[in-house]
């Protein structure tokens, strides 16, 4: 008479390599996974302000360009991208700090002193010292950033999306 709980030495083996080799794949493919897709669900978004130097640097009445880059993470790719704003110091304590983005095609505006205006190469766009269109085919003002003075120094609230 033979015992039907009774397992051979072949079966064991074979039962303990499948129940052993299921966790070594757990152990190791779930991190894995996790490491793959996070990436790929992560949210990247910069909400920073950044030094612009002291405000001694800015001559009151002369739009000065500052130019700075950030560095943006997205999933596995990572680019570093160039900005660039003006900084208008109206009085000796109020500043503008304004896009070097055109509002129209995004070429970049260059302030003409003689002209005491931004022109966009691109499409004779015409904006004054504090970024209001005067002429062309801009559809709104030059877009604005926050900004704040500490100790001296000139910082630029700067959101990156």
């Amino acid at each position: 008479m033979t015992n039907a709980s009774h397992m051979s030495r072949n079966n064991f083996v074979k039962g303990a390599v499948a129940i052993l080799g299921t966790v070594m794949g757990l152990v190791i493919g779930i991190p894995a996974i996790g490491y793959v897709l996070s990436p790929a669900l992560k949210t990247s978004s910069s909400d920073t302000w950044i030094p612009l130097g002291p405000l001694e640097n800015y001559p009151v009445g002369v739009p000065t360009l500052f130019n700075f880059t950030r560095t943006k993470t997205n999933g596995w790719e990572k680019t570093i991208n160039s900005y660039g704003v003006y900084v208008f110091r109206k009085t000796e304590i109020e500043t503008l700090t304004l896009s070097n983005i055109c509002t129209h095609l995004s070429c970049r505006v260059n302030w003409k002193d003689e002209a005491k205006e931004y022109l966009c190469p691109c499409h004779d766009a015409a904006f004054n010292a504090e970024g209001l269109v005067i002429s062309g085919p801009p559809p709104r003002p030059l877009d604005r950033y926050e900004n704040k003075v500490e100790n001296e120094e000139l910082f630029l609230h700067f959101i990156q999306g």
